[in-house]
């Protein structure tokens, strides 16, 4: 069976420098940065006290209030950004068959919010005061199942959490759902709240946060003075579509995926390996997947952490994968605006690494200035304007080992 081709028709994001598609891009090529002092909780006893949160967000004015109430942030987010999305796509439910238009949306924690309320309800108040809805409002596959409720999505729903490789394994599986026939159309990504006691705790316990304060230089993705992620949250959404049925309907098309890799390091629990080997594997995975060749790939959206051990080991990656063209490839890190968005992340670059195709803009890597010394790529110390990016490639790499690259093309007949 010859597989069938997949497209991009429609956008959506929730994030810490723009609430929509529009205003994100903007911000994008503005170099705008999303952190600023945790507003959250009281962060005076942490040695984390900076965030990349998402500002002015009202669940209600994207759903039925009574529907926000019983979504926990991260389903939120999720709602959100696919209303976005399916209203820039023009999909028009009442036209498709519902069985033929599924969702592929992952959160990599879920609500932390929820069990840090409830547990404390319990210890305080006994087992009779926890809110029946906990459960259902805690657990990660709620914000497909709550985007499939609010569009009437009745094709496959699937919830791929593999931590900070959510987003861009929904994807990929979504890419793979409508390749081999089992949707017409999938809306896909990634979304995630966790800038909360806990999460600050126990990523700040792990050392990978930055502890510095200074929003201009907390994130600084492969710069040699690189400290940890800061965190972040929000959304990124997209509707994939099969190419004849996007064509049928006249639906604006914004770039074809055309390949979809994974592999596992089977190294470590939260450090990828150190050579790179698996990053790598992903790579040429989705290469090979897509038929394009190496030497051909003119720009990564990298995973890009800011932590040393991620964007070290990446760079590996990236030479072991690439030979001496990696020198000729533009690399850069949305993380060094919006920080990492777990779950999210995968997701919002690969819309990042859209536009940036739709456009011929490849934005630079925020507060890149010094170089470390084996990390020699062209990392975007300023951005580019007027390229032609043919392939793009978007890596995501998730605690547990977990490697996952997109390819995504310029589309033509």
């Amino acid at each position: 069976m010859s597989k069938k081709r997949v497209v991009v028709t429609g956008m959506g994001a929730i994030t810490p420098i723009g609430l929509n598609v529009d205003e994100f891009w903007k911000s994008v090529k503005e170099g705008k940065l999303g952190f600023g002092p945790i507003t959250k909780f009281d962060t005076s006893e942490y040695k984390c006290h900076v965030a990349a949160e998402v500002k002015d967000f009202d669940g209600k004015n994207y759903m039925d209030f009574k529907a926000a109430k019983r979504m926990e942030l991260f389903s939120q987010y999720a709602v959100a950004a696919s209303k976005e999305a399916i209203e820039d796509a023009g999909i028009d439910m009442e036209k498709e068959d519902p069985f033929r238009v599924g969702c592929a949306i992952g959160s990599g924690i879920g609500s932390l919010q929820s069990i840090e309320r409830e547990y404390t309800k319990l210890k305080e108040k006994g087992p009779n005061k926890v809110n029946p809805l906990f459960i259902p409002m805690l657990i990660g596959n709620m914000a497909a199942g709550n985007v499939s409720i609010a569009f009437g999505l009745k094709g496959k729903s699937i919830d791929v959490v593999t931590a900070c490789a959510t987003g861009t394994n929904n994807i990929g599986e979504a890419f793979r759902t409508i390749q081999y026939g089992d949707a017409d159309i999938m809306v896909a990504g990634g979304c995630e709240s966790s800038i909360t006691p806990s999460g600050v705790a126990g990523f700040t316990a792990l050392t990978a946060l930055s502890t510095v304060d200074d929003p201009v230089k907390c994130s600084l993705p492969f710069d040699k003075n690189r400290s940890g992620f800061v965190m972040g949250e929000g959304a990124g959404i997209v509707v994939l579509e099969e190419l004849e049925h996007a064509k049928a309907r006249g639906a604006r098309i914004y770039a074809e995926v055309t390949g979809y890799g994974c592999s596992s390091d089977a190294f470590h629990i939260t450090s990828p390996a150190e050579d790179g080997s698996g990053a790598a594997a992903a790579m040429l995975n989705a290469l090979n997947d897509g038929g394009v060749e190496p030497s051909e790939l003119e720009y990564i959206n990298a995973h890009g952490t800011g932590t040393h051990h991620n964007d070290l080991f990446e760079t590996r990656a990236i030479k072991a994968a690439f030979g001496e063209h990696a020198k000729d490839i533009k690399i850069n890190s949305t993380k060094s605006m919006i920080g990492h968005l777990l779950g999210a992340a995968g997701a919002v670059e690969f819309i990042t690494c859209v536009k940036e195709m739709e456009e011929g803009f490849i934005h630079k890597t925020a507060g890149y200035s010094e170089q470390d010394e084996e990390m020699d790529l062209d990392y975007c110390k300023e951005a580019y304007e007027n390229v032609d990016i043919k392939h793009a490639l978007s890596n995501s790499l998730g605690f547990g080992g977990h490697n996952a690259s997109l390819l995504v093309s310029k589309y033509s007949e």
